[in-house]
């Protein structure tokens, strides 16, 4: 029997509240999302690891306070006028630290924004503390901006993590899957990712589709150090 021919199709992540699950390791920062209107100052940083949910949360506040949401990299372009008279969020700011124009477009973002009324959302990986932005006058209001944190996913929400991305991509993985992965994979969103992406590479072609087998498999491929003798 000929292997099925696998074609690369691009996915569209659902990224509505309703497909955030909400656990210990993200309750806080979802809460302040939600209470958006009463961010001091009307402005907010949101922080986490790569792929702790930044992005699906930055998408829905902006669902709920009808902002505009753009890359840290895209400012320098951007109208800053058109973009201050509504809610805003940034994200990857500390993509932009070194480039000047790039600063100073955030610089009169923020100053606009703010003025007008309106609120702003900034999203990074580490604190600000951390972003080596260049321009003072920038780097010292967003380190007066009040911090929201994502954390390492717990059990619960590396299992609803993975189940959502399964999803996303139209797979129905083997019940005993999924939490193979959780008790053996790094608790890290980057790496459910990438197996989630490696198991959909391979399982178009096998004839038990997304298996146990085929996720351990996978996840010796890409974590060697993966404890393979544990059931």
């Amino acid at each position: 029997m000929s292997r099925q021919l696998k074609l690369h199709l691009p996915f569209r992540p659902a990224l509505g509240r309703g497909d955030f699950y909400v656990s210990q390791t993200n309750a806080l920062a979802t809460v302040q999302i939600d209470g958006w209107r009463d961010w001091p100052g009307r402005k907010l940083v949101l922080t986490g690891p790569k792929g702790s949910g930044k992005t699906h949360l930055a998408h829905v506040w902006r669902a709920e306070s009808g902002a505009t949401l753009l890359q840290a990299h895209d400012l320098p372009g951007a109208d800053i006028a058109q973009l201050s008279e509504g809610d805003v969020c940034v994200e990857d700011v500390p993509e932009i630290a070194g480039n000047p124009e790039a600063e100073a477009a955030l610089f009169h973002l923020h100053n606009l924004t703010l003025a007008q009324g309106h609120s702003l959302l900034l999203t990074a990986i580490e604190p600000p503390a951390q972003w080596d932005l260049g321009l003072p006058d920038l780097a010292s209001r967003v380190m007066g901006t009040h911090t929201a944190r994502l954390s390492h996913p717990d059990d619960d929400l590396l299992s609803a993590v993975l189940a959502k991305m399964f999803a996303d991509r139209q797979i129905v993985p083997a019940p005993d899957a999924i939490p193979y992965l959780v008790r053996h994979m790094p608790r890290s969103f980057d790496m459910a990712g990438k197996l989630v992406d490696a198991i959909d590479d391979a399982a178009l072609g096998t004839p038990k589709g997304a298996s146990r087998m085929l996720a351990r498999s996978v996840l010796s491929e890409l974590n060697p150090e993966s404890d393979e003798d544990t059931p």
